[in-house]
């Protein structure tokens, strides 16, 4: 296998990384140990080399100071005789990824392996090492010595000993290997020398100078070839004392030994000391089985510790018996009230009154409690150790309610011992002792995370827990109890594969829970949905709902408001627009409009600066993001009223100067401003104010110009209008030919108006062509495009003053406001030009007049080109809450649930209305005249009768108006409308 050349392999999977590694020692021809081991323990091969690759490298490591130790930790190697696990550490990479790292990482060609897997790993610098600058280390440096290495221990230091029974001690202590022998150096002292090529090795080094000398086979550096010998150095004796030749002196260190001995050795463990004993959790599970009271106070105070604030981690199978314990010990506190002690067993024998069949549960418990004897006590006064056992029973009830609240836990509990559903019926059938309030509280609880993997049996009124729950819910007075009870039932088989059946729940407290409906207690309402919804879930418990219909104890219909209400449970108001007439933008008008003559008449005869003032207000509007060159604005004015303006004819008024003008502009307009936009030549802008695109009178009064464009012509007619009328009749005589009769001013001759002539169309912004074009088509007479032409023409009450100011505030783009654009047909049928009868029945209200070439409506936008702004419709929503991903959830998405279970198993809730009911009873129920005509009419009846009036108007509402119940609510409105219909 060829080395990859990506260099990096930190991230490689490991068995890729070996592959590589294997790969790149067959290449280097050595040996790779695939599976090293150091004090006992596996080696991955891949972590030391990312680990050793975090500290900096292996020549980082092994220049740093117990850098190696540092990473023989991450290996878990211990910290007794942490040095040689060092070493061996160091070894293990030096052997099989030292070489590998300088080629893989640095990009290197490592040293060979003569001076590198070869030889000892002791030392560093393989980057740098070559086979001239390295010398291979004496023999004295050859033992492994240095901070990450082994050293032989001095005399005065002290040993390492684990502590018997340390929890840190090694299983066996590795021994130290014997330190090689020290051979000193013996230089030959004969006269004769042996040459340089004698020998290859002798006994003892010999200097050399030949850099050809071997050593094995293999070729040496010349440093270590030219090897000489240091001079010999006498010895230095010293002398031991005996008593032979100083006995004072030998006396003296006899004596010292001996009170050394007697004095205690320090950092020595001596047998039986320094042990802490087993862990916490091994403590207290056999505190709790020892039975001694210090010892089982002490348990359960670390337990209710443990199960505070280590619940999540702490799992009953990792400690045998720790809960069956817990449990037997809470059913202790049965003592206190009964002459009953009750013993566990594993066997099949439960004959006897007080013993408990942890395997299969025990049968006819209740009973048995029942038929114990009393104890007789005062309840006012307890004795100490009764109030002692009272006070551990609470503990331990906690700890194993907040123990239980771990999935896992209630999965053992379940799958190993049957003692749970034993202890809660034990506890749950003690006398009511408000002392006892608590401990039933953490019953419930546990019942609560125990109950979603039991399967109840069939029926399940048969098991005496599910009674206790029922009678709990019926009876109790403790608000959390309740609560507690219902979420318990819907619970029961939650994950198992089994349905939850609710049965034999009497009428009384379905009452209670309707009841509880109506309260402003969020909690309570939602656990008591949660009941009703799986209650509804079965036709037999529906047929008993409608049996009961008009009963006091369950009342139906009543129910089915309350549900209804509670759809707008949470509702939040949102305000949204649905979009009717898309936004036509207005196209800013590239010339300043020419002003109709009427109003320029009106204009001459103001005086300056009034008619300049008023000309500016009727051809400019503001727009903040536009401009105008102050040189086109001057030359406009002067363009308009220049002509006007001469000084010989008389009453003429002369023109403003230039600088007064442009400062009047500032005054009329509050966003307009003067500047100057600094370039290669300045220009001088008023900022601020664009041109209209169709000119207004002083009272702000829209003109309307006329858009006819013929064929061939660039620009289209563009004369401004003061109304709608005059825009007509402009049409009518310019663009159509028609005269007006004699004597009127107000009809138009007839004559001709039915001739056809194929080039009569209509022009209007050159894009029309309804004569020609039209789908269907009209033939192309003066008739037809006279009836066709008000189409393209504001209603006669646009050209009131309300109109004029709607349009005008339309083409002003600074404000927004939506315009209100409408037909024109009311004006045609109206003021029409020929005489009514010629019009026909339909008149203009005739649709063919206002569909496009593809025969549909023709938009506003097409009609009349000039911008405005969108149509909107505006609606509320009133939007209950969902969860995260958009689904309904609250009590308004449960209380619709109810009402569909109900709405689909009316039916056959109908059906088999009359099963499980006595024959006295379906008697003297029918015999009701109402509920004798329910069973006739059939699902129809209980429909209208259940569904009917408020009800639905009630679910329609929520279908219109809330999107997160509108699917569900859509549902039960089929299934009513479905049962409705038969």
């Amino acid at each position: 296998m060829a080395l990859s050349e990506e260099g990096d392999s930190l991230q490689l999977d490991n068995d890729i990384f070996l592959k590589r590694l294997a790969a790149f020692h067959q290449q280097r021809g050595t040996t790779l140990e695939t599976a090293p081991r150091v004090n006992n323990k596996s080696i991955d091969l891949q972590k030391l080399y990312q680990v050793v690759a975090d500290f900096g490298g292996y020549d980082q490591v092994s220049r740093a100071k117990l850098e190696w130790r540092k990473v023989g930790q991450t290996f878990g190697l211990g910290s007794t005789n942490a040095a040689a696990y060092a070493f061996a550490l160091k070894t293990v990479y030096y052997k099989n990824l030292a070489a590998f790292e300088i080629k893989d990482r640095f990009k290197r060609e490592p040293p060979p392996k003569e001076i590198l897997e070869d030889i000892t790993a002791k030392g560093g610098d393989l980057l740098t090492r070559t086979v001239q600058n390295y010398s291979q280390p004496s023999i004295e440096d050859a033992e492994p010595s240095g901070d990450d290495e082994v050293t032989t221990p001095n005399a005065g230091d002290k040993m390492e000993i684990d502590e018997p029974g340390s929890g840190t001690g090694r299983s066996t202590r590795g021994l130290r290997q014997a330190p090689p022998q020290r051979i000193l150096f013996q230089p030959d002292l004969s006269s004769s020398r042996q040459t340089r090529n004698a020998g290859a090795h002798g006994s003892s080094p010999q200097p050399t100078t030949a850099p050809s000398a071997a050593y094995n086979g293999i070729s040496l550096p010349h440093s270590i070839s030219s090897y000489e010998p240091r001079p010999p150095f006498p010895l230095t004796l010293r002398g031991v004392t005996t008593p032979a030749n100083n006995s004072t002196r030998f006396n003296q260190q006899v004596n010292q030994q001996h009170i050394g001995l007697k004095r205690k050795a320090k950092n020595v463990t001596e047998p039986g000391s320094g042990f802490d004993g087993p862990n916490i959790y091994v403590r207290t599970l056999q505190a709790l089985k020892s039975g001694i009271p210090g010892e089982i106070r002490y348990a359960l105070h670390h337990l209710v510790k443990i199960s505070h604030e280590r619940g999540d981690k702490f799992r009953f199978e990792a400690f045998p018996g720790l809960a069956e314990a817990l449990i037997e010990y809470i059913m202790g506190i049965t003592s206190e009230y009964y002459a009953i002690d009750w013993r566990v067993t594993y066997m099949e024998d439960v004959s006897s009154d007080n013993v408990l069949d942890a395997i299969n549960g025990t049968p006819q418990l209740a009973e048995k409690i029942q038929r114990a004897k009393r104890v007789d006590f005062v309840d006012e006064l307890w004795d100490p150790e009764s109030v002692i056992h009272f006070e551990n029973v609470m503990q331990a009830g906690l700890a194993t309610r907040n123990l239980l609240h771990m999935e896992e836990n209630s999965q053992y509990l379940v799958r190993e011992t049957n003692l749970a559903r034993d202890m809660l019926t034990i506890i749950l059938n003690l006398p009511h002792d408000p002392r006892l309030t608590e401990l039933r509280h953490y019953m419930w609880d546990i019942a609560e995370c125990l109950v979603p993997y039991w399967a109840m049996p069939n029926p399940p009124s048969s098991d005496p827990l599910y009674q206790l729950l029922l009678k709990e819910i019926h009876e109790s007075p403790d608000r959390g109890a309740i609560v507690t009870c219902l979420r318990t039932l819907c619970r029961i088989s939650m994950n198992l594969t089994v349905n939850n059946n609710i049965v034999g729940v009497p009428p009384e407290t379905i009452s209670k829970i309707t009841n509880w409906c109506l309260l402003q207690d969020e909690e309570l309402v939602g656990a008591a949905l949660d009941f009703l919804y799986q209650y509804t879930a079965s036709p037999t418990n529906v047929a008993v709902l409608l049996y009961n219909h008009k009963s006091r104890e369950c009342p139906l219909p009543p129910l089915l408001s309350r549900m209804c209400s509670l759809l707008r449970y949470g509702e939040t108001e949102i305000q949204t627009k649905v979009i009717l007439q898309n936004a036509v933008p207005e196209i800013p008008a590239e010339n300043i409009p020419n002003i109709p003559a009427e109003l320029l008449q009106r204009l001459l005869q103001m005086d300056e600066p009034e008619r300049s003032n008023v000309w500016l207000k009727c051809v400019f509007e503001e727009h903040k993001d536009s401009e105008i060159t102050q040189i086109a604005l001057w030359h406009a004015y002067q363009a308009r009223f220049l002509q006007h303006s001469n000084p010989a004819a008389p009453n003429a008024t002369g023109l403003l100067p230039a600088a007064e003008f442009i400062k009047n502009v500032s005054l009329i307009f509050e966003s307009a401003t003067a500047q100057v936009v600094n370039g290669v030549q300045n220009k001088f802008i008023i900022k601020g104010i664009r041109p209209r695109r169709h000119p207004t009178d002083p009272r702000h009064h829209i003109y309307l110009r006329c858009m006819w464009k013929l064929p061939g012509h660039t620009n289209p007619c563009n004369e401004y209008l003061p109304n709608a009328d005059a825009l007509k009749h402009h049409l009518w005589q310019t663009h159509c030919g028609l005269k007006f009769k004699e004597g009127s001013t107000t009809h138009y001759s007839a004559d001709d108006t039915k001739t056809l002539n194929p080039k009569i169309d209509c022009h209007w912004n050159g894009t029309c062509h309804r004569l020609s074009k039209g789908i269907p088509k009209l033939a192309p007479t003066n008739y037809n495009l006279v009836r066709h032409i008000p189409i393209h023409i504001p209603s006669s009450s646009s050209s009131s003053s309300e109109g004029h100011d709607a349009r005008n505030n339309n083409n002003n783009t600074s404000k927004t406001t939506t315009t209100n654009k409408t037909s024109t047909s009311s004006s045609l049928s109206s003021t029409h030009p020929f005489t009514p009868n010629t019009l026909g029945p339909k008149g203009a209200h005739d649709p063919r007049f206002w569909a496009d070439t593809r025969g549909l409506p023709i938009p506003r936008s097409e009609i009349d080109p000039e911008g405005k702004d969108a149509l909107y419709h505006h609606i509320t929503y009133y939007n209950t809450p969902v969860d995260e991903k958009g689904e309904p959830c609250g009590l308004s998405h449960t209380a619709a649930l109810v009402l569909r279970n109900i709405a689909r198993h009316v039916g056959k809730a109908n059906a088999g209305l009359r099963e499980g009911v006595g024959k006295g009873e379906w008697e003297a129920w029918v015999s009701d005249g109402e509920n004798r005509a329910l069973v006739q009419e059939g699902v129809v009846g209980w429909m209208e009768r259940l569904f009917g009036g408020e009800v639905r108007e009630g679910l329609g509402w929520v279908v219109c108006f809330n999107k997160s119940l509108a699917g569900v609510v859509a549902d039960v409105l089929a299934l009513v409308r479905k049962g409705m219909e038969g």
